[in-house]
């Protein structure tokens, strides 16, 4: 199995959160469990090209 980073915080009653590979897309949550289930969903939307004109970050390495 394979982890990826995502950050999150409350706001209120509420949990956000985004993939940090994406930042971009924020998602939310009634609680933190839930919030992972709504980021697992938004990395699946990610992978399977679900989200159209999805920006990604990459490394270049200069010589």
């Amino acid at each position: 199995m394979n982890s990826r980073g995502f950050t999150h915080w409350r706001d209120g009653d509420v949990w956000l959160g985004f993939f940090d590979d994406y930042p971009d897309y924020a998602t939310q949550g009634e609680s933190p469990e839930d919030l992972k289930a709504h980021v697992q969903s938004l990395y699946e939307d990610s992978v399977s090209g679900e989200i159209p004109c999805l920006r990604q970050h990459g490394e270049l390495k200069i010589a």
